[in-house]
């Protein structure tokens, strides 16, 4: 079945991961065509908008894009686009699979977790942020609502059953945040009870940071809210080998969005030494979402086989090999 989906390069390492990206969907033979678009520091620059209109009308027309890394400025300038994105598609579930390869410098060999943050409410809203006319006091305003809450943690559950997922860890800080946190864990103990098949704790975000880097094998599906999925997220990814094995996907009730989670890396762009797993990952997601699992299968496998067999890894992942020449020997294997 052939299918449209929009394309957002990035910044910095984006046009060339998602590049070879493409190169890898196109090998696979899976009926995709592709509307390229622009956003990002590099769209600013060229047409003077972060985010145009013909970005958000491919989105919404095709009603799934494929996303490269995206430069936010820290502290200053404009605000997130990945925030504008999530919020103008209502994408409230971010799903973050890590899984261990063999191959990859980590001190774990058997991860195998999803993390399942909310997506659009939370520290993360950007409701209410203030600095005083002194620069003296800054302010932001957190706000989390029953159907937010109600919705991702359903999300979280029901996938834990799609997959054969033993346990939810639902993940909060309800003893000193004990309305906003309070009222996500109040909504996760009433939903837990609908899956009598699924296993499900309760644990606070720091206590759950400390087990997630001792203990990691006690964790299956975490369902948590946006600031503490974030760094829990980047956290679990460290236990496979970093970000650049990390993929994520934006979901939402019409809309979704795969991409890169790690940043656009200026530092490496032009190079020709990025790796490019985290999009190809995310671009199995976007398979699997497609209704497509034998191309999902095909495309893990053939990174898995290239990533143990150390064939022209990238220097990230202990090799001497260049993003092109790892493409290749993905391509190969497909």
């Amino acid at each position: 079945m052939s299918r449209t989906i929009s394309v957002i390069p990035g910044d910095g390492i984006g046009p060339d991961i998602v590049d070879a990206t493409i190169q890898v969907l196109d090998r696979l033979d899976c009926g995709l065509s592709y509307d390229f678009v622009n956003a990002g520091v590099s769209t600013l620059e060229s047409c003077g908008e972060v985010l145009p209109e013909e970005t958000l009308q491919s989105i919404s027309k095709h009603r799934i894009a494929l996303k490269g890394p995206i430069t936010t400025p820290i502290g200053e300038g404009f605000r997130s686009i990945n925030v504008n994105l999530r919020q103008a598609f209502q994408l409230y579930a971010n799903v973050r699979p890590v899984i261990s390869f063999a191959g990859t410098r980590t001190a774990f060999d058997n991860i195998d977790i999803i993390t399942v943050r909310e997506n659009t409410e939370g520290m993360y809203s950007g409701l209410g942020q203030t600095l005083d006319e002194a620069g003296e006091t800054a302010e932001a305003k957190s706000v989390i609502t029953r159907a937010g809450s109600e919705r991702v943690i359903i999300y979280a559950f029901d996938l834990a059953r799609r997959l054969g997922r033993k346990k939810v860890s639902i993940v909060h800080k309800a003893n000193i945040l004990k309305t906003t946190s309070g009222l996500f864990l109040k909504i996760g103990r009433e939903i837990a009870q609908r899956y009598p098949d699924i296993e499900h704790n309760e644990l606070i975000v720091d206590n759950t940071c400390m087990q997630l880097v001792m203990n990691p094998d006690r964790f299956d599906v975490i369902v948590t809210t946006n600031l503490f999925g974030d760094i829990i997220s980047d956290l679990c990814a460290g236990l496979v080998g970093g970000l650049g094995m990390a993929p994520g996907a934006n979901i939402g009730k019409k809309t979704a969005i795969f991409e890169a989670v790690h940043g656009s890396a200026p530092d490496i762009a032009g190079k020709n030494i990025a790796n490019p797993t985290s999009i190809m990952l995310a671009a199995a997601m976007m398979l699997d979402h497609l209704e497509n699992p034998e191309a999902a299968t095909r495309l893990r496998e053939a990174l898995r086989q290239t990533i143990e067999s150390k064939d022209r890894c990238t220097p990230d992942l202990g090799g001497h090999g260049t993003t092109s020449a790892f493409t290749e020997a993905v391509l190969e294997r497909l």
